[in-house]
């Protein structure tokens, strides 16, 4: 097959990769917009932090050539023309495609007036981060504004700070990451974003981003003017759908697929922050644009592209913190919960969200050594109603339930 992949980023380079091992005569030409290597975007923080290559082109940087794949970088695409099975880009070519892999990742969502000034950084991109820490690294900027504070803009707050720049991270919301923690969980955060000199200041509206000609700093709702070396826009992300416009191929936020990951337009797949699937436990169509969905999702993809029936049983929510010193873990959903266990002390927090007799989320900081069995018991539906408060208790695993199989009959439950 002759095939062209959007994107190369997580998804997008597992799905050539794919394409490559199970279809070795055919081809592949991979797309990106950046300059460089396929690279993971987790990856990034600990590559400027530690200066480290390996896990940011956890491919390795010879990843085309080793396998074959042919890379075009700084290739932007204009639209998909679906009649000749091209993919048109913005200088005009047009590359032809028998099959084709929609993976062309997420960009900065920033509906905030002035989010469109020179000067403006954010962090969804290599090329955008690269200028960021460059900036901090030649001496311009030793103190940054943060607008958002949900997960990149807390990851980036600690990036910062760990370069010696005096950080402020502006929320609209009272508590840090308020779509992947709740409140008590967030104190955790906070305590740790506070301790390594991060300042927060939570529930207030950011109203515009300032400056002339470049931005410079940030105006609030009740017209206080915030000024800082660097502003920094982390206020969400957007599927890269601009090109599909008039494409045929149904969008939402995302890309619609199905539960083979094809689009609408038979010969198309989509995976990764683009792809609009079903989600694991609700079966609810939705973007989860994490690393671990975006390289489940492109070797099914992929195969079926080629021919094969695979389904792909969904995606789900997790994330994890790495530099905040604390460890914290969140997975599921904490919508409409018929009871929430909670154990606390000290920094130690363990949350389970259940419904129906059954777990639909759990948040723990400190001690994570759970979260692996939280998941299982999540995914598999288990009913939890004997374990009562002990589900969040110290030391529940998969002990308790072995021994629970063994006086109840045996039960399938390895960790997933």
């Amino acid at each position: 097959m002759r095939a062209v992949v959007i994107g190369t980023g997580p998804a997008g380079i597992t799905a050539a990769e794919t394409l490559r091992r199970l279809d070795p005569s055919g081809s592949v030409v991979a797309l990106s917009t950046e300059p460089y290597p396929p690279y993971s975007p987790p990856a990034m923080a600990d590559h400027f932090l530690t200066g480290r290559d390996e896990p940011l082109y956890w491919k390795g940087q010879d990843v085309g050539a080793r396998l074959g794949i042919h890379e075009r970088r700084d290739a932007r695409v204009e639209a998909i023309d679906i009649d000749y099975r091209e993919v048109v880009l913005a200088d005009g070519g047009r590359i032809p495609y028998e099959g084709l892999v929609v993976a062309s990742g997420s960009r900065l969502h920033a509906p905030l007036e002035g989010a469109d000034l020179p000067g403006v950084l954010d962090f969804k991109s290599l090329r955008t981060a690269t200028e960021l820490i460059g900036r901090v690294r030649r001496g311009e900027a030793t103190s940054a504004l943060i607008v958002g504070n949900g997960f990149i803009g807390i990851e980036l707050s600690l990036l910062l700070a760990g370069l010696g720049v005096e950080v402020t991270v502006i929320g609209r919301r009272n508590w840090v990451m308020p779509r992947v923690l709740d409140p008590v969980t967030s104190t955790v955060a906070e305590a740790a974003l506070t301790a390594r000199g991060v300042t927060l200041r939570l529930g207030v509206q950011a109203d515009a981003i300032i400056g002339e000609p470049s931005a410079t700093g940030v105006r609030l709702a009740d017209g206080t003017h915030l000024d800082a070396d660097l502003v920094v826009a982390a206020t969400g992300v957007k599927p890269h759908t601009e090109f599909l416009v008039d494409s045929g191929i149904a969008t939402g936020w995302g890309v619609h697929v199905d539960d083979r990951l094809g689009t609408s337009v038979p010969g198309i797949v989509a995976a990764g922050d683009v792809a609009e699937a079903a989600d694991r436990f609700t079966g609810e169509r939705f973007v989860h644009a994490i690393f671990i969905n975006a390289v489940a999702q492109a070797p099914i993809a992929a195969a079926n592209l080629l021919g094969a029936d695979l389904r792909y049983d969904g995606a789900e929510a997790m994330n994890s913190l790495k530099h905040l010193g604390v460890p914290i873990v969140s997975i599921g959903t904490t919508d409409a919960p018929d009871e929430i266990l909670r154990w606390q002390e000290g920094g130690d927090v363990r949350t389970v969200y259940l419904r129906d007799d059954t777990v639909i989320g759990a948040q723990l900081a400190g001690d994570i050594r759970a979260a692996g069995v939280y998941r299982s018991l999540m995914l598999r539906r288990v009913p939890v109603t004997r374990y009562g408060r002990r589900l969040v208790e110290p030391g529940f695993g998969m002990a308790d339930i072995a021994f629970d199989a063994l006086a109840h009959g045996p039960r399938s439950l390895s960790v997933v």
